[in-house]
């Protein structure tokens, strides 16, 4: 049944339910970018079973925007595997903060297949051990792949490959699928080595090239995103200090023409993507600042800009404090390069559906 069909089924007959052709759950999902990519590419063939996101700002938006009812589980280390509904795919954008390995791969009693237990990662590897599901995907910062000199990757991808999975895994730069932004990350894939993912592969690119000025707010923006003029005067001097002594440290003012630096976990990066944006007219301050606002008209880029950086939809709902709102784009995922990664691996399910 084609999507068309579907909608007109549903319209006639309002209490059936139709079933999707996939289940996924969404772990650590913060505020659903992976989730979302996934959605773009599945449309009507996935629907999300099961979430798990501890920090509660995280949980607030992403329940705003995906009002679908799914109660968001908290603490995963404290979820059964017999509470979790059975899924065919399983979307983990672990932690690397947590990342704690037990050493080699055997030898610890504490230890869950080379894992220290507290390793959130190890959550992973739990419920897909248990469900079986068919894909296993993962997103992290690039250092991954070289942290502890290489051990923590190979004890990833031994995991996957000890449950009975084909593993597949790829750097890509979120600049070349039609974002503003300079972000690597190791993406992982993982398919059940009973499905034949032989013909898969990584997008290189998707989407047209994008600079600042695609995604910069069309109308001014409140005064409260200039800098003061203190604050920039000690930017200023803290970048000096930092290159007197050869570090390239310091704040940076992007061109209107170039693309950002990565936005990075926690929110920070703020100072490391500013820009001029001249359309300010009235500089009385709205909020306590040392000095006054900068005529140099420096600001900040505003969560919504950062949405944008990120590849969120202008109708992705950000109600939020602009403090929480920044550090969860900060730790959040590009959803282009989500929903290219998520069309490639449909291509193999569907395939393999056939067969």
């Amino acid at each position: 049944m084609n999507k068309k069909n579907k909608k007109i089924e549903s319209s006639l007959f309002p209490d059936l339910k139709i079933e999707a052709k996939y289940r996924s759950i969404d772990l650590f999902a913060g505020i659903g970018g992976i989730r979302l990519g996934f959605d773009r590419a599945f449309e009507d063939n996935i629907e999300t079973v099961f979430v798990s996101e501890w920090d509660e700002h995280a949980q607030k938006t992403y329940a705003e925007n995906f009002n679908d009812g799914l109660k968001i589980s908290g603490d995963i280390t404290k979820i059964s595997n017999e509470e979790i509904p059975a899924f065919d795919i399983c979307l983990a954008g672990f932690p690397c903060q947590a990342f704690s390995l037990a050493g080699k791969r055997m030898g610890f009693d504490d230890d869950y297949k080379g894992m220290s237990r507290g390793t959130l990662y190890a959550e992973v590897v739990r419920i897909c051990e248990a469900h079986k599901p068919k894909v296993i995907f993962c997103e992290n910062v690039k250092g991954l792949t070289m942290h502890d000199k290489g051990r923590t990757f190979k004890v990833i991808l031994g995991s996957l490959e000890d449950l009975g999975y084909e593993v597949y895994y790829k750097v890509l730069n979120s600049k070349d699928f039609g974002v503003p932004q300079n972000r690597e990350r190791i993406y992982i894939v993982a398919f059940r080595k009973d499905i034949d993912s032989s013909k898969f592969e990584f997008p290189e690119s998707y989407g047209k090239k994008t600079v600042l000025k695609n995604i910069i707010e069309k109308k001014p923006v409140s005064v409260k995103y200039y800098l003061s003029s203190v604050y920039l005067n000690t930017l200023i001097q803290h970048k000096a200090r930092h290159a007197a002594k050869g570090n390239g440290f310091g704040y940076e003012i992007r061109e209107m023409d170039s693309i950002a630096g990565a936005i990075v976990c926690g929110g920070m990066g703020r100072e490391r993507n500013l820009i001029v944006d001249n359309r300010l007219t009235d500089f009385t301050p709205v909020t306590n600042i040392k000095g006054q606002v900068n005529r140099e008209f420096v600001r900040k880029m505003t969560p919504r800009e950062w949405a944008r950086l990120q590849g969120f939809p202008d109708t992705f709902k950000l109600s939020l404090a602009d403090t929480h709102l920044y550090k969860q784009f900060g730790n959040s995922v590009t959803v282009p390069v989500i929903e290219a990664i998520a069309r490639n691996i449909k291509e193999v399910l569907d395939n393999a559906e056939r067969k």
